[in-house]
């Protein structure tokens, strides 16, 4: 499934991932419905992406704050294995794990990733931060399982039972992650086509440009005021190419 992205600075056409079925079926939705039409891309960052989908952004005055509306759902995360935010990449905005840690995606809000290319030193620096992320969101999903038991030694003033069952989980948690924190086809993405490495695995990736690169690359440089947000207006309107 494909959908054009009409701009005040040219066309992007992205392509909808089938292994994300939530995300395009919702994408899609939206965009027959209209929903996207007159939206802004509200938050531009340089060298790192653009970002869209809130509705509060049709109309909005000059200098308005955006980026907290959305249709009132969340869709369930999608972060699939070898899906990567390389430059191109169409993925789904959400709040932040503290108050969402299943990491839920937005409703609506979305942004495609430009980022930057790397070369190997930082990559092997990047790989062993994601292998960190990746031991601790192991260790995290291990206690929350055996929270019970966990309390009860609390409760019990077990400090002994504790840090044993502690040094149980982050040797389980080394184990099931493993040796290297990215793989060779993420290395060898970063340092050719580029992107944001440090996202993956934190937010779901449901599609990718396949024209209009140029354009996305026009917007991400464009000038920013107060929270982000181009000076000069870019609107969108959206079409589902059948």
């Amino acid at each position: 499934m494909r959908v054009k992205i009409q701009t005040t600075m040219g066309d992007v056409v992205v392509r909808l991932y089938d292994e994300t079925p939530k995300h395009r079926d919702n994408f899609v939705k939206l965009v027959k419905e209209g929903y996207y039409d007159g939206t802004l891309f509200h938050r531009v960052i340089k060298d790192f992406m653009i970002q869209g989908g809130d509705p509060e952004s049709r109309g909005a005055a000059k200098g308005k704050m955006l980026g907290t509306g959305g249709p009132g759902y969340t869709v369930e995360a999608e972060i699939q294995e070898g899906i990567y935010h390389k430059r191109g990449a169409l993925a789904a905005a959400r709040q932040g794990d503290e108050v969402n840690p299943e990491r839920r995606s937005s409703g609506s809000q979305f942004y495609i990733v430009w980022g930057q290319v790397y070369n190997q030193q930082q990559m092997k620096q990047y790989a062993k931060q994601m292998r960190m992320q990746k031991v601790q969101d192991a260790f995290n999903q291990m206690a929350s399982e055996r929270r019970a038991e966990i309390m009860q030694m609390r409760r019990n003033r077990d400090m002994a039972g504790l840090q044993a069952l502690q040094d149980q989980l982050v040797a389980e948690a080394e184990k099931r992650v493993g040796p290297e924190g990215m793989s060779e086809e993420q290395m060898k993405i970063y340092t050719t086509v580029g992107g944001t490495p440090h996202l993956d695995g934190q937010y779901t990736v449901f599609g990718e440009v396949e024209e209009g690169l140029d354009i996305v690359e026009k917007i991400q440089g464009t000038t920013t005021g107060r929270g982000d947000r181009p000076v000069d207006d870019i609107d969108m309107k959206m079409v589902v190419l059948e």
